[in-house]
């Protein structure tokens, strides 16, 4: 991978309380706390990839599972669901998360939505989803997200700072690892 081929421009944390949906309320064992949490996560990255290539990579399982932190496995399940197994340290919690994926707002090679829920046992839950766009920038691509996740259970009860630094690590390592992946093949292409 070339210097310069991938780069953060910004990211975006925060956390705020919020109220917790019905349905998943209802999926929560009697030993879960109701207190949910609500992180929202942004960022803008810089690919040195054209746009085609991304959008291809981003709907890859396999470049999916390599960039995905803590991915033990991740498979399509139809044509937009995919299923993932994910062991994930946020703040003193350590998890493993299974969760479907559902991709949606499809607009090859602009953006999609992509949306997902997962369960890490005693840990809590996590539900969200992201919107994420694609634009040319000369001979690269910059890749824009916004994300939102609901957080329950043990997940809920630790500090907000623990919570908003591991999301910002988590999309970090993603993006990073997505990037070099993406960089790399287009190197040897």
């Amino acid at each position: 991978m070339r210097a310069g081929a991938a780069g953060i421009r910004s990211s975006h944390v925060q956390l705020v309380t919020g109220t917790l949906d019905p349905a998943i309320r209802q999926s929560m064992s009697p030993d879960d706390d109701p207190k949910e949490k609500i992180v929202d996560v942004s960022g803008e990255y810089r690919i040195q990839a054209p746009r085609g290539q991304v959008w291809a990579a981003l709907n890859d399982p396999n470049i999916l599972k390599q960039a995905i932190p803590g991915c033990e496995s991740f498979e399509r399940t139809g044509e937009n669901e995919l299923e993932a197994k994910v062991k994930a340290r946020i703040g003193p919690i350590n998890a493993r998360f299974a969760g479907k994926i559902t991709l949606s707002d499809l607009n090859p090679p602009e953006s999609y939505r992509i949306g997902g829920e997962g369960k890490g046992g005693v840990a809590g839950f996590a539900k969200g989803g992201a919107n994420v766009t694609l634009s040319e920038d000369g001979d690269g691509t910059i890749l824009r997200y916004t994300a939102s996740a609901d957080i329950g259970g043990k997940l809920a009860q630790i500090g907000s700072r623990f919570v908003k630094g591991s999301a910002k690590k988590i999309a970090d390592d993603f993006f990073g690892r997505f990037a070099k992946i993406v960089c790399e093949q287009q190197n040897a292409g």
